[in-house]
């Protein structure tokens, strides 16, 4: 019995507007170098915790930086990422539907969706927004002793949630531009 990779979402279709297409490529690109930038901090955490338990283990010193680090990391990596993956259209969703309705009622489904999705991400990114604003202006600091800021963390939510919902609504005018998207 062979197994035969389960293939991904279809493309974006090309966009008939020239700004929308304009749009697509520039948040494409951007999206791409994230990607490449979110894999590298991802190894980073990677090396940052194992050098934390050789130290710990092995040194038997304390270590103060090293789990901050890793988690300010892995914040910047799945926030910054997230609409990479809504591109692909690659985060968690319920397909059931999709295979028993007929194309033009799943595209209409789908369109819902992502009008409900960036409501909900809009609504995150202002809440990210207000945490980075006062993070800011109040000097917050997390309560460890390396103490880094907490506006870096806040900052990666905030611009992560913004390029999603930048994403999702450029799947929304594709979905007005061609009813395909």
């Amino acid at each position: 019995m062979s197994h035969a990779p389960v293939a991904g979402p279809a493309p974006m279709p090309a966009p008939s507007n020239p700004v929308l297409a304009l749009l697509a490529r520039a948040l494409g690109l951007l999206n791409g170098v994230i990607v490449v930038a979110a894999s590298i901090a991802l190894v980073l955490a990677c090396v940052i915790l194992s050098h934390s338990v050789v130290v710990r283990y092995f040194l038997h010193q304390p270590t103060y930086w090293q789990d901050e680090a890793a988690v300010f990391l892995l914040v910047g990596a799945t926030f910054l990422s997230a609409a990479y993956v809504q591109s692909r259209r690659g985060h968690i969703g319920i397909e059931a539907f999709a295979s028993i309705l007929p194309a033009g009622i799943d595209r209409l489904r789908r369109l819902l969706i992502d009008v409900a999705s960036l409501a909900f991400c809009a609504f995150f990114a202002w809440k990210s927004w207000t945490l980075l604003h006062e993070a800011w202006v109040d000097g917050q600091v997390t309560s460890s002793t390396w103490a880094p800021p907490l506006w870096i963390p806040y900052a990666a939510m905030t611009g992560g949630m913004a390029l999603l919902c930048l994403q999702i609504a450029l799947q929304v005018a594709l979905w007005f531009d061609r009813g395909r998207a």
